[in-house]
């Protein structure tokens, strides 16, 4: 994405749930910022933040919102990019003008304690005013019972999304919990994940899980396993170093490892696979997958972005560039990959010396 000038936009008072935060794609979607995707990719999802004066109470390293501040306070970014601020009236309004472009809106809370009462308001708002289909990414240190997430669902969310981001109970104290001083659990995590199987159903919760935070890449696979023996679906995130977090300095994963986390899901979602059927090396790292994989590196999907699906049954939120920067290595692919993007791909998998993905 190559914004070029953005509108005026409301002071650093504005607050939720009268005001919003939308990614800078969502922003140029709405016509709220001026500027063009890179290879005229085209977002499914309208992404929403709330946002308060005194930030998110987590304390996550990788995070551009931790320690409390705003979003925009100091320049900070989440996901990789500024997320600027909006009147919930001005995003509606844009949204209904937006028409089919549109198949989808996710509205994520911060773990603040107005979140889930305002988390309400917005989706509820949403449905009634655009008609499209609504996800909750949730604060499960916040929404912790049945019947939150019930009144989640009365309030319009047909998906509910839960953060684990980390591969270990470890890797989420070090990052999340305890070793940061930060509020949130890793059984709470899982339980709330769990409760809202029973409350949404089978394939309607989606669990975020970020690839390079330390784990190993049989810690990763482990985990994607058991979000689908659950019945909640998994969708992978690269991580990428936030300027003004504790891991600002933290290189990004090495892209074949990612490749190879990539296929693993993708085997596992469409229930093609299971770690069971995988070798692993004694560092971890996947030697095998117990099936041929060089399909899946012509056919393309297990390399693009994972979301909540519009009413079609099809990825809407493809979340254009939020790994990477526009021009360089596309870990997630927002759109169907080309030839010559399969051919880097079946490239990069090769540079790792990973066999069992070879082609030839």
């Amino acid at each position: 994405m190559q914004p070029e000038r953005e509108e005026m936009t409301p002071g650093p008072r504005a607050e939720s749930p009268e005001h919003v935060q939308l990614s800078l794609a969502a922003a140029l979607t709405l016509g709220l910022k001026r500027g063009r995707f890179h290879r005229d990719a085209r977002l499914g999802c309208l992404n929403l933040l709330l946002t308060y004066r005194d930030g998110c109470a987590g304390r996550c390293t990788y995070c551009g919102l931790a320690g409390g501040r705003g979003v925009g306070e100091g320049g900070r970014t989440f996901i990789r990019v500024g997320w600027p601020t909006h009147p919930l009236d001005r995003v509606l309004l844009r949204a209904r003008r937006a028409g089919a472009r549109l198949r989808r809106v996710c509205v994520s809370m911060v773990t603040h304690a107005r979140a889930f009462e305002d988390a309400k308001v917005v989706m509820g708002r949403v449905r009634d005013e655009t008609g499209l289909p609504v996800s909750a990414l949730i604060a499960p240190t916040l929404v912790r019972t049945v019947w939150q997430l019930r009144e989640l669902r009365e309030s319009g969310a047909d998906c509910v999304g839960v953060a684990v981001d980390a591969a270990t109970e470890a890797l989420f104290a070090r990052h999340r919990g305890a070793g940061v001083g930060g509020p949130h659990r890793w059984d709470r995590y899982w339980d709330v994940m769990r409760k809202a199987l029973g409350v949404f159903g089978s394939g309607k919760v989606s669990v975020h899980l970020i690839v390079g935070l330390g784990e190993t890449e049989r810690e990763m696979v482990e985990t994607i396993q058991r979000v689908k023996d659950l019945g909640a679906v998994p969708h992978l995130f690269a991580f990428f170093p936030e300027a003004g977090s504790l891991l600002e300095g933290r290189p990004q994963p090495p892209v074949d490892r990612y490749r190879r986390v990539q296929l693993a899901r993708h085997l596992i979602a469409a229930g093609g696979a299971s770690t069971g059927d995988m070798t692993f090396g004694e560092d971890g790292r996947i030697v095998d997958f117990g099936v041929d994989v060089a399909p899946l590196l012509w056919e393309g999907d297990a390399f693009r972005t994972s979301g909540c699906p519009g009413r079609d049954g099809e990825t809407s939120c493809n979340r254009p560039y939020g790994n990477e920067r526009p021009g360089g290595t596309l870990y997630n692919y927002p759109f169907a990959p080309e030839a010559e993007d399969l051919e880097a791909v079946a490239q990069e998998l090769r540079g790792g010396v990973c066999e069992a993905c070879r082609p030839c």
